[in-house]
């Protein structure tokens, strides 16, 4: 199958006059959207506000114009650490052009800042986030943090619940959540509990959604609680323009901006098979070449899926460009601080994930997979927003802006042939547009919906229990009612119910472990769930001895690397002298619950396959249809040598699972999982030796996101099918 070529036209978004009594810098203007979204926030009519402005028209301006007036302290809520280490810089160039009178502090915060500085300062972790946040105007940090100290999870058996967020939740006066649209159900779950906790224990409080695009299941049950919102939408405000060229585009007024550039956007379809885009870049690498020699001065980057082909083919286009005098850098997950900043410098850039790209790391020349309709539409959104790049103090202005899409072959068909396809070759397209055509035809996945009924209660059961905790009981007496009353109404749920439920699952993990505790309880009240297959990984492969020291799931080790186990003893006495040697900090809080500990030596050039295997019968397990804790999983791949001892480990962990009766392909199709969705084979006795394991299974978040499907599974003729 040929490529397919269309033509993305520009973007300019709407300028306005600045309000009398406010101040912004010289030779700026304030997007349409920005001046809304501030005006929305002042609003006392409205309590949460959405503003789905498109990439790269300053929805970071919108959500700080408050602060930067003087008027509230901000908390910033973003999905990574390196989104909050990047907005740090920009909330503190903001403060550097607006020089507000008061000067706002600004504090950002993650788990591994946070460890390190109560090490340093002798705090407590709760101590150390009371002592961080109080000095700050603008806090920004990860909605992980954030949740659990509405949990609790920072004090002690002494202190009282809301010892940490009665402050915290106080002193702020709005609470941004950025890249929102990467939120899944739990998550979005989490955020409406915290937003009502906040709403029914203090003074009201602003929210401010930014997003590619509002979430419908967000919007439907803040309504069904009577939180009132606003959606700042330039698009269906008429509040962008798309020039058809570049005649027109210097015609419009002065009060347009430009947003995006022009962009020459290739469709390659490929099978959807393991490996296709990595091999279609290496038999294609001649395009990356010429880009750089056609067009001097280029920046690139290509953005893929998987981890270990970044790896893979880093060192690929290494030699490829090596020799040209051209530089390639890297930035994943596994990326250490100092690769990930010295891929900045870069010609090329090979990565997993956005962050820095199209931002800091600005370029003209992007190859790109995407997972789904947003994640294509966000990859491509990074291409475009910078005219050029500065190098040695120069300008170096781009020529033109070139695009290629890894695509399934169906998307591709579905997109340009037959006579319903709203895309033509060598079309030209106005962006929202395009980004319809996407949605509509890519493969819909499934959104969970179910979840917040089945699951999001139990957070609510949780914090409901803080607010009648005896030292804080009185206090917030009426806080707890409306507390109450709103979580049931938003999650359709008795409490009273839930706390059934609640009880009997501690009962079943008694019976089975011989111990307190309750891990489906502790799955369903965490943020992003527990990793309970997660290890600690010393990597070999990475320059910075500092940035070494790593964590990875079990599933991605076993398939993807070459690894030599060492114990956890060694480990820590490895990052010890690594610290000592090189007088860096390194964080050690995230090792404390690895299964395993091991070496990194290469990744691998092929997938190898592997199962899990379970010593019983699995039948009756999945014929039970809901979520189970199971001791005595095991790993079967007879060429790992190392297997024996990660199952001397593995048959010990009680795993908060899901198991289906089909096999992970057809389970994957029929039930339009995310392609990230963490399912894997499983075998029992009488199975484990089939070529195929005729069993899946999902752990913890997972495994209660597909027990909220069980309603599509239904019996024919004594056999379970999905439809």
């Amino acid at each position: 199958m040929s490529m397919y070529s269309v033509r993305l036209k520009p973007v300019y978004s709407q300028t306005v006059a600045t309000p009398s009594g406010m101040t912004i810098p010289d030779e700026w203007s304030l997007a349409w959207h920005q001046l809304e979204t501030l005006k929305a926030l002042n609003d006392p009519g409205i309590d949460v506000v959405f503003n789905v402005a498109m990439t790269g028209d300053g929805k970071s301006l919108a959500a700080y114009l408050a602060v930067l007036q003087g008027k509230c302290c901000a908390i910033g809520l973003y999905p990574t650490n390196e989104l909050a280490r990047d907005q740090e810089r920009q909330t503190k160039y903001y403060i550097e052009q607006f020089q507000p009178l008061h000067k706002p502090r600004v504090t950002r915060l993650s788990g591994a800042e946070l460890e390190l500085y109560a090490e340093n300062e002798g705090l407590r972790k709760g101590a150390a986030i009371s002592t961080r946040t109080s000095q700050s105007e603008i806090l920004l940090t990860n909605p992980d943090i954030f949740h659990y100290l509405h949990r609790g999870a920072y004090l002690t058996s002494e202190d009282s619940p809301d010892k940490l967020w009665g402050r915290i939740d106080k002193d702020f006066d709005l609470f941004i959540f950025d890249e929102f649209h990467v939120f899944n159900a739990p998550q979005i779950a989490s955020v409406l509990n915290t937003l009502l906790l906040i709403r029914s224990t203090n003074r009201r409080k602003k929210f401010l959604f930014l997003s590619a695009t509002p979430n419908d299941q967000l919007l439907t049950r803040l309504d069904a609680a009577g939180i009132r919102y606003k959606l700042i939408d330039p698009i269906a405000a008429g509040q962008y323009q798309f020039p058809d060229s570049l005649a027109q585009s210097q015609l419009l007024p002065k009060q347009w901006r430009l947003v995006a550039r022009d962009i020459q956007l290739q469709f390659v379809p490929l099978e959807p098979i393991s490996k296709a885009s990595e091999n279609w870049l290496q038999e294609n690498s001649d395009l990356v070449l010429a880009q750089f020699q056609q067009h001097p001065g280029s920046k690139g980057a290509i953005i893929l899926n998987s981890i270990a082909a970044v790896k893979r083919l880093t060192s690929f286009f290494q030699s490829l460009l090596q020799p040209y005098g051209l530089t390639v850098g890297e930035n994943t997950g596994l990326s250490g601080k100092g690769t990930r900043e010295r891929s900045l410098a870069a010609d090329l850039v090979l990565g997993t994930s956005t962050i820095d790209i199209g931002v800091d790391f600005k370029i003209n020349f992007l190859i790109f997979e995407s997972a789904d309709a947003g994640n294509f539409v966000q990859r491509l959104g990074r291409l475009g927003r910078h005219g050029g790049y500065e190098r040695h103090g120069q300008l170096v202005p781009f020529q033109g802006f070139t695009a290629y899409a890894l695509v399934p072959n169906f998307l591709a068909e579905r997109l340009f042939d037959g006579e319903a396809a709203p895309l033509q070759s060598d079309g030209w397209y106005d962006r929202p547009f395009f980004h319809r055509a996407i949605h509509e035809q890519y493969r819909q996945i499934n959104d969970f919906r179910g979840y917040y009924r089945r699951w999001g209660a139990v957070q609510s059961l949780y914090l409901a229990s803080q607010l009648r905790h005896r030292t804080i009981q009185l206090q917030y007496a009426g806080s707890l009612a409306a507390f109450q009353q709103s979580s049931e109404q938003i999650f359709e749920s008795s409490l009273k119910w839930v706390a059934g439920q609640v009880s009997g699952w501690a009962k079943d993990w008694q019976r089975l472990a011989g111990r307190k505790g309750n891990p489906i309880y502790e799955d369903a009240l965490s943020f992003r769930g527990s990793s309970p297959l997660q290890c600690g990984l010393y990597d070999l492969t990475e320059g910075q001895e500092g940035d070494r020291f790593k964590t990875y799931d079990l599933p991605g080790i076993l398939a993807n690397l070459e690894i030599e186990m060492i114990t956890e003893a060694a480990f820590l006495r490895s990052l010890q002298e690594t610290k000592e040697r090189t007088g860096k900090p390194i964080p050690k809080g995230h090792f404390v619950h690895c299964l395993a500990f091991m070496k990194l030596h290469s990744y691998r050039e092929e997938r190898l396959n592997w199962k899990f295997t379970y010593a019983g019968n699995l039948q009756p397990i999945a014929d039970a249809w809901k979520v189970q804790v199971l001791m005595g999983l095991e790993i079967w791949q007879p060429d790992n040598r190392w297997a024996g001892e990660i199952n001397q480990r593995l048959r010990k962990e009680g795993l908060v699972s899901y198991v289906i009766r089909r096999p992970v392909s057809e389970i994957r199709q029929r039930l339009r999982l995310p392609m990230h969705f963490q399912i894997y084979p499983i075998s029992d006795q009488y199975s484990v030796h089939d070529a195929i394991a005729p069993y899946s299974i999902a752990f913890g978040q997972g495994a209660l996101l597909l027990d909220t499907l069980a309603g599509q599974f239904k019996c024919k003729g004594g056999e379970w099918w999905i439809v």
